[in-house]
């Protein structure tokens, strides 16, 4: 099969066409997808521009984001056939550590992620776990759909369970990249007023169509003026606050935008140290800091139907399409900070 391998940092993926097949003879409980679409993502940006480590140690397919058809599955296999399309959840689940046992499996103790710790979806085919695969509607674009499985869905798990969000609750947003874009609509989706904030003005014009009540350009504007707008527009500070980008300074700046008892909630990831960070003010003013990552399984039949009638959108994002043979030209377009969301036809 084709296939676009890592196998060293800042240098250009190794375009192969002659990749090995995955096979499931002698498995039971698995199935072969044949991939349509995977999503870029700034995770796999890191591991090859950024030199994040791998689990598994290159030559590795990288791509985590996968959507495509069912080619084939073990004979004990029965909710599935042939040409159902399915997405993949970005990370897989063992299903019975303790935080899969107690609901929690987006930290499960022994996750595995698909282009990290095995290969991932930058190729024609791939090996899943059958229970790990979700029925995606055919009514569903099963191009752009590739991004449900964490573009969308991380930022649901952010929102609804980590968040909380409820209607009317005043919500700063800050960074609209993918993530912080899927946030914003989360948050409309839960009947919250989202404040988006970013740099770039593109990217706060898709933040109000995605549903954005208030925006603030924060280029050439400092922390105090940023925090200062927030509080004048939520009448004293917002409810909850969500970092998408994973900078200790938009954190900290997140924080401050918060009125007592508010929450931060972290999506965006960063190695870097949160430098004077003010537990006293925590104490005293009963507030919640807390991280996101990932989505549980259970949530993606609900993501699913929230995109399915709209109340998600995923065609807006989507603003480069590649074939597997021009996947170096994506990350081109990423290195050079274009773009919202980037997907890779796999078959093409």
């Amino acid at each position: 099969m084709k296939a676009a391998i890592f196998e060293k940092v800042k240098e250009p993926l190794k375009l192969d066409d002659n990749y090995p097949n995955p096979n499931i003879s002698s498995e039971l409980g698995h199935a072969i997808i044949e991939i349509e679409a995977c999503g870029v993502c700034h995770t796999d940006f890191g591991y090859l521009e950024h030199g994040v480590p791998t689990v598994k140690q290159p030559p590795l397919i990288l791509g985590h984001e996968i959507s495509g058809r069912i080619k084939k599955v073990n004979e004990d296999v029965i909710t599935f056939k042939e040409g159902d399309h399915v997405i993949i959840p970005a990370v897989l689940s063992c299903g019975y550590c303790v935080n899969c046992r107690t609901g929690r499996e987006n930290i499960c103790s022994n996750q595995i992620m698909l282009g990290n710790h095995i290969d991932g979806g930058f190729a024609e085919q791939i090996k899943v776990p059958i229970k790990d695969v979700v029925h995606l509607p055919p009514e569903l674009s099963l191009e752009e759909s590739c991004i449900i499985s964490d573009a969308i869905s991380t930022p649901y798990h952010a929102v609804k369970n980590r968040g909380q969000v409820r209607p009317g609750d005043w919500v700063v947003v800050i960074g609209c990249g993918g993530i912080g874009l899927n946030v914003v609509q989360n948050v409309k989706a839960a009947g919250g007023l989202a404040i988006a904030i970013d740099i770039v003005p593109q990217k706060l014009e898709v933040a109000k169509q995605l549903g954005a009540v208030e925006t603030i350009l924060a280029k050439d504007k400092d922390e105090r003026e940023i925090v200062g707008m927030i509080r004048k527009l939520t009448g004293g500070g917002a409810d909850i606050a969500f970092e998408a980008i994973g900078n200790p300074a938009t954190m900290k700046q997140a924080f401050n935008s918060l009125r007592t008892g508010g929450r931060l909630i972290a999506v965006g990831y960063s190695p870097k140290r949160w430098d004077g960070f003010d537990i006293g003010r925590v104490m005293f003013r009963e507030m919640e800091v807390m991280g996101s990552l990932g989505c549980r399984p259970v949530d993606y039949p609900h993501i699913i139907e929230l995109v399915k009638h709209g109340s998600l959108q995923v065609k807006p994002l989507i603003t480069h399409k590649f074939p597997l043979s021009e996947i170096n030209e994506a990350f081109d377009v990423m290195r050079q900070g274009e773009g919202i969301r980037i997907i890779i036809l796999c078959q093409k």
